[in-house]
């Protein structure tokens, strides 16, 4: 890296044993890849540059123990800072820091820490102290981490009130909703039910209007029978009636004038006339006819008994 932008410089060159010096090399930005490169350098100074912020892939030079940022303009640190495990020495003396990430807590191995001439939070400056010497700055190095433990255990708690009021948000939104279908299949039934007791009394109905005009029907019926069935017996027809008494007085006519010859001619002096002879003759003839008959004969027999 050029010390301007950072090309050019050789990395190796300013490689000491596990030592790399990086300082007043006016840096902009940090070489990480290049850093990443030289995994034996577990010691990195950057002091006295120009960096302004850290790329979020400096975290992954895992294998920093030692690591000097004193005197930038760091205004913050990377959110996931935490992964330097292994780092033990940081000095972060003379920068623009407010806050730590809450990732901090989880450099278990930090022994020593500097964080003086930063415009730190009131309550991180009064944890970390004073860092005037080694046992100081080894102090501000075990209360600045169970600080960043104590705040990122609370943000876990909040964080895991938030999940569970979520849950609960959402338990009470699933039940609302149950509840919800449950109203509206209920409502459903509700109304298919009457849909079909509505339907039912319909039907009831149609089926009484039936049943009644069957039973006016069988009424019409039966008064419409009746005078066909009574005792009285049926007139015939006047025109019938009136020829049928036209012939019946024609036959009595003629058997009276049958009778009153016969008389004539059987009791009168006529008998002797040839009109007369000849119809008693025909008579005799007529009843012997009849008296010849076997059952005839029989039936005079069983009147005469």
């Amino acid at each position: 890296m050029s010390r301007g932008g950072g090309k050019g410089l050789s990395l190796k060159d300013k490689l000491d044993g596990n030592e790399l010096d990086l300082s007043l090399c006016d840096l902009n930005e940090v070489p990480v890849r290049e850093l990443a490169a030289l995994p034996k350098a577990t010691v990195l100074d950057l002091s006295c540059n120009n960096l302004i912020s850290l790329p979020s892939d400096f975290c992954s030079l895992m294998h920093l123990v030692k690591l000097d940022l004193s005197k930038n303009r760091l205004q913050q640190l990377p959110l996931d800072f935490g992964r330097l495990i292994n780092l033990q020495h940081l000095d972060l003396l003379n920068n623009r820091l407010v806050t730590l990430p809450v990732s901090f807590a989880q450099l278990k191995n930090l022994k020593w820490l500097d964080l003086k001439d930063n415009p730190l939070d009131p309550v991180l400056a009064k944890v970390a102290g004073d860092c005037l010497d080694e046992k100081q700055c080894k102090q501000a190095a075990v209360k600045v981490l169970q600080h960043m433990k104590a705040i990122q255990s609370e943000q876990d708690r909040q964080r895991q009130q938030k999940l569970q009021a979520e849950r609960e948000m959402e338990k009470k939104r699933e039940a609302e909703q149950r509840a919800k279908e449950a109203q509206e299949r209920e409502l459903r039934k509700r109304e298919k039910a009457e849909e079909k007791e509505r339907r039912r009394r319909e039907y009831d109905a149609q089926k009484a209007a039936k049943q009644e005009m069957e039973k006016k029907s069988k009424k019409e019926t039966v008064h419409t029978r009746k005078p066909a069935s009574s005792s009285r017996p049926p007139q015939r027809p006047r025109h019938k009636l009136s020829w049928s008494r036209s012939v019946l007085r024609v036959l009595l006519f003629v058997l009276f004038c049958i009778l009153c010859a016969l008389a004539a001619c059987k009791l009168t002096e006529l008998q002797h006339q040839p009109l007369c002879v000849s119809v008693n003759t025909l008579y005799e003839d007529v009843v012997a006819a009849l008296q010849n008959h076997k059952t005839l004969q029989n039936m005079l027999q069983h009147n005469s008994k």
